[in-house]
């Protein structure tokens, strides 16, 4: 299979994209990333920016993971330079920070932030309208006005750079 990339979505040239991969309008895609829907799907939303270095797959089905898990991402989502998402679900409006680690079976909630270096241990959800930080991930308090305004300004921001970018004649 082949990705399928929506109107206008901006892929660096040093990312790899391949297999059963879908990418929403305006999403984008920066340098040194890699997603891989090479052995189950992979779904990114719309106006969703995916930071230099992530690293996004999926599990693939056994007798350990009967049906495996795709990875699947909602809209207006920012992923954080170097973050790794294995086989979750992630809504729309949410932060993931820099180096975050979200694994197996996590089911993200819409307008969550995960903060820089936090673990998502498998199967784990997080409630909607929080902050979650650390290794394991815990609670750590309900978002602020002012983050909430956040996850549509980081998506427009992203929308605008990638228009730059492809502007510019850089794909």
């Amino acid at each position: 299979m082949s990705p399928k990339l929506g109107d206008k979505v901006f892929v660096d040239r040093s990312a790899v994209v391949i297999g059963d991969v879908e990418i929403g309008d305006d999403s984008s895609v920066w340098p040194l990333t890699v997603i891989r829907g090479d052995m189950h799907h992979v779904r990114i939303g719309q106006r969703t920016s995916v930071q230099d270095g992530s690293v996004l797959h999926i599990t693939h089905a056994s007798d350990f993971n009967p049906g495996g898990y795709p990875l699947i991402i909602g809209d207006d989502v920012t992923i954080g330079h170097q973050a790794m998402l294995h086989g979750c679900t992630i809504g729309n409006q949410v932060l993931i920070g820099m180096k975050a680690m979200v694994m197996d079976g996590v089911v993200i909630e819409d307008k969550v932030i995960v903060a820089a270096g936090a673990l998502v241990p498998p199967g784990k959800t997080l409630e909607s309208g929080f902050m979650y930080v650390g290794s394991p991930v815990k609670k750590a308090r309900p978002l602020t006005e002012k983050e909430l305004r956040f996850f549509p300004y980081t998506a427009a921001n992203y929308v605008k750079l990638k228009d730059l970018h492809i502007a510019e004649g850089y794909e």
